[in-house]
């Protein structure tokens, strides 16, 4: 696992992934609400946890920061 030094503090490389994806899932959200999507969408809170949890696996995937 890969650590990240933030001011002197070992954070996991994990943390500002997950923030990225935070961003981008709101990102995403917007244009889908924008879109209309939600109107077909059956539970729109898990639609959206899926929605960041596919998100932050491709980010995670696309660093490589669980590379072993």
């Amino acid at each position: 696992m890969i650590d990240m030094s933030f001011h002197g503090v070992y954070l996991p490389w994990l943390l500002p992934l997950a923030g990225g994806a935070l961003a981008c899932s709101w990102a995403v959200r917007r244009l889908l609400a924008l879109a209309g999507v939600y109107r077909w969408v059956w539970h729109p809170a898990l639609f959206d946890l899926a929605l960041y949890v596919l998100l932050l696996y491709a980010l995670v995937r696309l660093t490589g920061a669980l590379a072993t």
